[in-house]
């Protein structure tokens, strides 16, 4: 499956940014998918999961309240992840990523076989 991110931008402090990852080109709905952020100078951290149907979801403590992810197994393929109340601190670039982690490693960027582009994401206060 390929991916491709997008939906980054500049946003002010308290505001709101939906990013989308579109998948083509492979079984979608197999995949765990995944959201993952890097910051510069600093390594890549889990944001946000989903299960395969979209029932689960999995949050990052630092995010936990502000974001929501969701997926669209039929008609466009994709993951999304919304995020609201947005602090500079969540300036990054943000990857989607499609794999099949056990639940234990869900926020194990090495368990995740596809991953996109990135989209970046700046946060002004």
């Amino acid at each position: 499956v390929q991916l491709q991110a997008f939906g980054g931008g500049l946003v002010q402090a308290r505001g709101s940014l939906r990013l989308s990852c579109a998948a083509s080109g492979g079984p979608f709905s197999s995949y765990v998918m995944g959201w993952f952020r890097q910051a510069p100078g600093k390594e890549r951290m889990f944001v946000a999961a989903i299960d395969r149907r979209g029932g689960r979801t999995y949050y990052a403590d630092s995010v936990k309240g502000r974001a929501t992810i969701s997926r669209d197994n039929v008609k466009y393929t994709s993951v999304h992840l919304q995020m609201n109340s947005l602090k500079p601190e969540d300036t990054a670039v943000y990857y989607c990523a499609a794999g099949n982690p056990v639940m234990t490693g869900l926020s194990d960027s090495r368990l995740y076989r596809r991953w996109g582009q990135g989209t970046e994401v700046t946060v002004s206060s």
